[in-house]
């Protein structure tokens, strides 16, 4: 596909803040996902293409939060396996359905994201004790593998509410270790993608720098500020982007009804 200047530059503006969002508490794919198909990108070539950029752009932040000892890779190491299989699984799974269900279902999705931004508790800043242990972290973090990998949006958050209420960390240390897993079902899904022959390269290397860039500031924000201020701009932009799929005529969920 080819894209106008113009199309580039709001694409890329808005990967950088999805990028800034993503490092402070996950949900850039709000953003992009549905900026893609506003610019005409077909759904599964939006997938692919936000994997891309959002792959790098995750691998930023994690390299900024590694490097300020916020990373624990032992303890995360089998969580993050875990994380690839399940991401790989969802990622071959959503190429076998059919795109017009996927326009159609992503508001119902979108909808999801955000009561779950608006009801889910607040996240402790310090380490408390975790209610749950290794093994049973590992399937949740593989349960939600799966589902980056078939549709992605929130994702970073569900990993990070899952280390605070089941792991026990502190938010920053948990969203740091959430870029680990991220990028483990970033990678895996990424690959399936690209075997799939669905990543528009062009626009999705322009996303990536922009995302680059938005994650690097959200990384430092994080680590000065923690991540807890952006829920409510999450719950916002959710609903915005929600209400503009829908305005859509040509939207197939509207032939369910």
């Amino acid at each position: 596909m080819e894209f106008a200047a113009e199309t580039l530059a709001f694409l890329a503006a808005i990967a950088f803040l999805a990028g800034t969002i993503d490092a402070l508490a996950g949900g850039g794919g709000l953003l992009t996902l549905p900026a893609m198909m506003a610019a005409g990108v077909p759904p599964v070539a939006a997938l692919a293409t936000n994997k891309l950029q959002s792959t790098i752009g995750t691998a930023s932040a994690f390299h900024t939060f590694w490097r300020a000892g916020h990373v624990d890779l032992r303890q995360f190491a089998v969580p993050a396996a875990a994380a690839f299989a399940g991401s790989a699984l969802g990622a071959t799974a959503v190429q076998h359905i059919s795109s017009a269900f996927l326009a159609a279902f992503m508001p119902v999705l979108l909808i999801a994201m955000g009561l779950y931004f608006l009801l889910a508790p607040p996240m402790s800043q310090v380490d408390r004790h975790a209610r749950m242990g290794r093994a049973g972290i590992t399937l949740i973090v593989a349960g939600i593998g799966f589902y980056d990998g078939f549709f992605g949006p929130g994702t970073g958050s569900f990993l990070t509410l899952a280390l605070v209420a089941l792991g026990g960390l502190g938010l920053v240390r948990a969203i740091a270790n959430t870029k680990l897993l991220n990028l483990s079902t970033n990678v895996a899904a990424l690959i399936a993608m690209v075997a799939g022959g669905h990543v528009l390269w062009q626009l999705g290397a322009v996303m990536a720098a922009a995302n680059v860039a938005g994650n690097q500031l959200g990384a430092r924000l994080a680590i000065r500020f923690g991540g807890s201020g952006i829920r409510p701009l999450l719950v916002l932009m959710s609903a915005a982007l929600t209400i503009k799929l829908l305005a859509d005529p040509a939207n197939p969920l509207w032939t369910l009804f």
